[in-house]
């Protein structure tokens, strides 16, 4: 909970900033060319798009920060480059299945941006794939990523509650509000819009995945 009031406000200013866009792209016309000019360049390039912006809005740009901007008490970054690229390659596999979820989504319940559509969207997204595959799925890859042994943790049992539940408590604050707004575009806009709001979220989930101090103390 300390980690969401944290992260308020500037999650709050990146959703807006995304509903913005999205209000743009109906009401404006450069910025509606501008999203035209990217869907059309988005379905040329195929799933190299997914792949290239999801590592780089998920993986490469927070590793940049945590690298440069996180020392730990010796001085050291907090990820080195190994780390670093296992980040950047999990949030490019990331990015294909995002793409594929968001397509299966518009299978599921059609293109539109009625409430409908968008509520049956929200809800799938945030009561199904969230909690059972996407959140559960990054904890354990970056508790590998950390080197901070998952299976010991596991052993220690409670690790949904420790590691998972404080990630779905920042997971509903940030994607929320945000996949309302993200399933309110066409479809090819979907994940470019869901990579910029990303970006935001891999930091929440690096801090919340810092050892807590009750754990350095039994050794971890």
């Amino acid at each position: 909970m300390r980690g969401a009031r944290a992260n308020l406000l500037p999650g709050l200013v990146l959703q807006a900033a995304a509903l913005g866009l999205v209000l743009g792209y109906y009401h404006s016309s450069r910025v509606h060319a501008a999203l035209a000019a990217l869907t059309e360049f988005r379905e040329h390039s195929g799933i190299g798009f997914a792949i290239f912006t999801t590592g780089l809005f998920g993986g490469y740009l927070p590793f940049l920060y945590l690298h440069y901007g996180q020392k730990d008490a010796s001085g050291r970054p907090r990820y080195d480059l190994a780390q670093g690229f296992w980040l950047v390659a999990f949030w490019g596999y990331k990015g294909v299945e995002v793409d594929i979820w968001y397509r299966l989504q518009t299978v599921m319940f059609g293109a539109g941006h009625d409430f409908r559509t968008i509520f049956c969207k929200c809800c799938t997204d945030q009561l199904g794939y969230s909690p059972i595959i996407s959140v559960p799925i990054t904890a354990a890859v970056y508790q590998l990523i950390d080197r901070e042994g998952l299976i010991a943790d596991f052993k220690r049992g409670g690790w949904f509650r420790r590691r998972v539940l404080p990630l779905l408590i920042a997971n509903a604050g940030v994607w929320v509000p945000a996949v309302a707004i993200i399933y309110a575009l066409p479809t090819p806009l979907q994940l470019p819009l869901q990579n910029i709001v990303l970006c935001f979220y891999t930091l929440i989930v690096a801090h919340q995945t810092l050892p807590h101090a009750d754990d350095t103390v039994r050794g971890r």
